[in-house]
Order: C-alpha cells, then structure tokens, then sequence
C-alpha cells in the first residue's frame, strides 16, 4: 500500500468516543499499543493506535491526556460485533485487562495466524509486512519514550510505522 498520512490524535474522551463509533461501524479494528514497562510491575499505557480498512480512520489516542477516560475504547473492546486485530497479542491484552478486565472478542492475532501458516511461534510484524506485502516498515521508533509529551515529529506514529496499524 503507498498511501501514509499521519494519525488522527485524539486529546479528549468525546473524540475517543466518536472515533471508537466510526470505528465499530467496521467489521475488523486493528489495534496496537504502546507502553512503559521497564520500571513498573504492570505496563504503563502510554498510546492506543487504531484503524479501520478506510485509510481516513487511523486514531493515535493519548491516554495520558488530562481528563482522559478509555471507556469508549474499553466497549470498543467488548464490542462482540467488531473484530479486534492485533499482532503478538499478548501485552496488548495484559493492557486491557488490568485497564478495563476485559479481554477483547472476538480476537485475531497475526503472530498466531503467521505460525499456522508455517513462520514458526514469533515472526515479526516487519517480516510478515514485508513477506506478504512488500512493504519496509520503519522501526525507528521502537525505543521511543512515549511517555513524553508533546507528541510530535518522529514520537508521532504513523500507520507505515507501526504495527498492526496498516
């Protein structure tokens, strides 16, 4: 796919809330986060990127904005309708259940749909991307402190650089 913009941030619950509406419209919601882990016990939830199949619906939502509630993000979640897609799941669901105790359903996991395809128990989402599609992603950012704010320049993902966000 050549098309990359930049995300949609997302600073405000009523925001959150009518994106996470457009976005269960939608069969399928990709969805990835990221977080602080290295000096806490339970990871740090720093950012929440989603996206639908429209390229005019890639989210980056700060969690860490003040006021912020991830209620509509938690019912995104529940919602048994959409299908949440994720890659190596594991974390991200550490994530919403201590957040939300819920685990989303139904659930996709392309590490998990990758090995039965036979890319053995922990490909990468930058392999799979480039196996499949062809496509480089850049993983610059990986090391990132997304804790800090303001989010701008390089600290601002964007779907070509992110997984599973595509």
């Amino acid at each position: 796919m050549g098309y990359v913009r930049f995300m949609d941030l997302i600073t405000s619950t009523d925001a959150q809330a009518a994106a996470c509406n457009r976005l269960s419209q939608h069969p399928f919601v990709t969805v990835d986060t990221e977080f602080l882990r290295e000096t806490t016990y339970y990871p740090k939830l720093c950012l929440i990127q989603m996206a639908s199949s429209d390229p005019a619906e890639a989210y980056l939502i700060d969690p860490l904005a003040e006021g912020m509630s991830l209620d509509p993000f938690m019912a995104l979640m529940a919602d048994r309708n959409v299908v949440k897609v994720f890659h190596s799941a594991r974390q991200d669901l550490e994530i919403v259940w201590n957040l939300g105790g819920i685990v989303p359903e139904p659930l996709f996991d392309t590490q998990v749909a990758a090995m039965v395809c036979g890319y053995g128990d922990s490909v990468s989402y930058e392999q799979l991307t480039n196996d499949l599609a062809k496509a480089k992603i850049d993983k610059s950012s990986r090391f990132t402190d997304w804790s800090r704010r303001p989010l701008t320049g390089r600290s601002s993902p964007t779907p070509s650089r992110t997984s599973p966000i595509w």
